[in-house]
C-alpha cells in the first residue's frame, strides 16, 4: 500500500500546479483519496504535528481564538449546525485561509441515518464551494458503511493520534494528529492552546502527511 500512496502523493502534488488554489486549504489544489480501500482511518503522520481543532460551539471564544491564529494553521473541523448559527464566523475563517474540514455527530447516528452525511456535505459545500476534503466524527468512531460513504464520495476519514485539552501537553510523537475540542462540555483556552503549541513543530496536516509514507489505523467491519 505505501508505494500506491507515494505515487498517488506525486500525482496530487503534480496536479497542484496546474489547478487554482481550493476555498479553506493554502496548501492543497485538488480533491485527493489518502488511502486506497475504504476501510481506512488516518490517524498519524511521519514527521511534525498537525494540530486540529472540532469546533461545534462558542462565538467570541472561536473568533478570539481564529483572530490570533498563526501560520501554519491547525485545520478546523466544523460542524455545520454551528456554522448555520455563525456565517460571520465562517466568512472569518475564510478571509483567513485557514484550512477547514467537516466535524460530523457520533459515528452510529450515520448508521442510523444513512441520508445524514450527504446533508452535511451539502451544508459545507454551500459555505465553502467545494466538499471537504476531511471527515472527522464527534467521537472519532467510523461504522463501515460511513467509511464506504466517505470513500465514495472521495471525503478523507480523519482521526487523531492524541485528544488533549488541558493539563500537560502530551509528550510529542513524531507525525501525530492532536484533535483539540471546542465544545460545550469541554474547549480549549486560548491559553492552552498556545502552551501546546510550545512543545512541538507544528506543520500543516497536509505537510505532516505528505513528508512521510502515511500511516493508517484499520478498522473492524
Amino acid at each position: 500500500m505505501r508505494a500506491k500512496l507515494i505515487i498517488l502523493i506525486i500525482i496530487c502534488c503534480a496536479a497542484a500546479l496546474f489547478f487554482p488554489s481550493m476555498p479553506g486549504s493554502d496548501s492543497l489544489k485538488t480533491v485527493f483519496r489518502l488511502t486506497d480501500e475504504p476501510n481506512e482511518v488516518i490517524v498519524r503522520g511521519m514527521s511534525g504535528s498537525a494540530l486540529t481543532i472540532n469546533i461545534s460551539f462558542g462565538d467570541e471564544e472561536v473568533e478570539e481564538l481564529i483572530s490570533e491564529l498563526q501560520s501554519p494553521y491547525p485545520l478546523l473541523l466544523l460542524d455545520m449546525e454551528w456554522a448555520e448559527r455563525f456565517p460571520e464566523i465562517v466568512q472569518l475563517i475564510k478571509k483567513r485561509n485557514i484550512p477547514t474540514g467537516l466535524l460530523g455527530h457520533a459515528g452510529m447516528e450515520y448508521e442510523q441515518n444513512t441520508p445524514l452525511l450527504v446533508e452535511q456535505l451539502e451544508v459545507y459545500e454551500k459555505f465553502f464551494g467545494v466538499k471537504p476534503l476531511w471527515f472527522r466524527t464527534f467521537d472519532e468512531q467510523f461504522p463501515y458503511s460511513l467509511r464506504s460513504t466517505l470513500w465514495d464520495t472521495e471525503v478523507n476519514a480523519l482521526g487523531s493520534s492524541v485528544r488533549w485539552h488541558t493539563g500537560e501537553p502530551p509528550p510529542v510523537i513524531e507525525g501525530e494528529i492532536i484533535s483539540l475540542p471546542h465544545h460545550r462540555e469541554e474547549r480549549i483556552t486560548l491559553t492552552n492552546f498556545k502552551k501546546l503549541t510550545e512543545t512541538r513543530q507544528n506543520k500543516s496536516l497536509e505537510d505532516v502527511l505528505f513528508n512521510m509514507s502515511i500511516k493508517t489505523k484499520k478498522m473492524p467491519e
